[in-house]
């Protein structure tokens, strides 16, 4: 018998008792739908997780440090830095953000607090075109390398800037949008609490799609904080790294010299670490966590499995006859081992196919329900759970093919 021909038998075999069969595949349904939005899913947020980590720049170390006597630990963290040269060190900027009531003009922070309300009352979350209250936040200098920004129109703040206590600001994209619409920002006046401040420059889009988007900022320089935020402390820091290896070695310099600024915890306390660490232990829990739920959801593969074997062996039993006619005649072993796992792997691969579909379903239903995105799933995991399928029902097919293929002949022949 060649393979084609056992592909017909086989078939026959399943469409002759299709209650049967539909039954025997719920298992490898369930299993490969379920390890698929599963898998999936958490290969979607970890997607995501990346891409806001490339938002915000890579080689980023994040710094906290603070000393008990008052004084600000930027400056002289800020002298550090530079002084490493650009080879490790690219940029320093205070991570300090600040409440206030921004106006321009009939636009307000305030009044776009209520768009807020609205939106969570509403969708959730959903809906990115709302005006929403920027975020604002202190800088120095290098905010926009530190945080990956690049400049559309105007300048960035600079050290005369921070070093006269100039009034002036830097706005994000979203920022603009939602004071100035499609006119020009720069050179015109806001209110921050009253107190007049210039946009000096407009900062390019990098998160257009979410609906509070990092766009959606405006930075100050951070000596302007003793009149628009006197009790606000900074104490924590960004710092970019000339490249993932510059990034391990500036760690550990930094770290060793906030030890010595601190006087090792006597006057105050600080520590930096890299987004790349952030990174590699979010990568390292979302592996874990997919490993586990996906291992939770092939119990249900095992459990078809072992339907599949328990209906082949009865297969085996109701063709008893048929196995010992074709061995009377002349048929090998091997020839009835392949009609058996060639039954088995169809009705493992059918269930497998099904399985796909309904895990793309719940895969995409998923996406937009547990973290608000489209997510389909990869053609390597399609491709993957089809296969896997397949080879569930060879392996839990050899056994009932093996002991069919065992049969003599005349006992086959005397059975009823």
């Amino acid at each position: 018998m060649n393979i084609q021909q056992a592909i017909k038998m086989a078939f026959r075999s399943i469409m002759g008792n299709k209650g049967r069969s539909i039954l025997t595949m719920l298992g490898i349904i369930i299993g490969i739908a379920s390890v698929m939005t599963i898998v999936s899913t958490v290969n979607g947020m970890n997607q995501q997780s990346l891409k806001q980590f490339e938002a915000m720049g890579t080689n980023r170390i994040d710094v906290q440090a603070s000393l008990y006597n008052g004084q600000n630990a930027f400056e002289p963290l800020y002298d550090y830095c530079n002084s490493l040269g650009s080879d490790l060190v690219l940029g320093v900027t205070p991570d300090a953000n600040f409440g206030a009531n921004v106006v321009y003009g009939s636009k307000s922070s305030k009044t776009m607090e209520k768009n807020q309300e609205i939106m969570w009352n509403s969708d959730g979350g959903m809906n990115s075109n709302l005006a929403l209250p920027p975020e604002l936040r202190f800088g120095s200098d290098q905010y926009a390398v530190c945080n990956n920004f690049q400049l559309a129109a105007g300048r960035d703040l600079s050290k005369i800037d921070i070093k006269n206590y100039n009034q002036v600001c830097v706005l994000g994209a979203r920022a603009a949008q939602n004071f100035f619409n499609y006119a020009d920002p720069v050179g015109q006046i806001m209110q921050v609490n009253g107190i007049p401040f210039t946009v000096v420059g407009v900062y390019g889009e990098k998160d257009p799609d979410s609906a509070f988007s990092m766009d959606n900022i405006i930075v100050f320089p951070y000596t302007a904080s003793r009149i628009l935020s006197p009790g606000t402390e900074m104490s924590q820091f960004v710092v970019k790294a000339a490249s993932s290896k510059a990034a391990v070695e500036a760690t550990s310099r930094i770290s060793g010299f906030l030890t010595g600024l601190t006087n090792n915890g006597q006057n105050g306390w600080g520590y930096a670490q890299s987004n790349n660490q952030f990174q590699q232990s979010q990568n390292e829990y979302t592996t874990m966590l997919s490993m586990v739920l996906g291992g939770i959801a092939a119990i249900s593969l095992l459990v078809g499995g072992i339907g599949i074997m328990n209906i082949m062996l009865v297969t085996v039993t109701e063709r008893t006859r048929e196995i010992g006619i074709r061995r009377a005649i002349g048929a090998e072993r091997s020839s009835i081992v392949t009609q058996f796992l060639i039954e088995a792997a169809m009705i493992c691969g059918m269930g497998g196919i099904i399985g796909i579909a309904i895990g793309t379903v719940g895969t995409r239903i998923a996406g937009k329900l547990l973290i608000k995105i489209d997510i389909w799933p990869s053609l390597g995991i399609t491709l993957g759970a089809f296969l896997l399928s397949v080879a569930l029902g060879i392996l839990f097919g050899i056994y009932p093919a093996a002991k069919a293929s065992k049969l003599q002949p005349v006992e086959a022949l005397r059975a009823e």
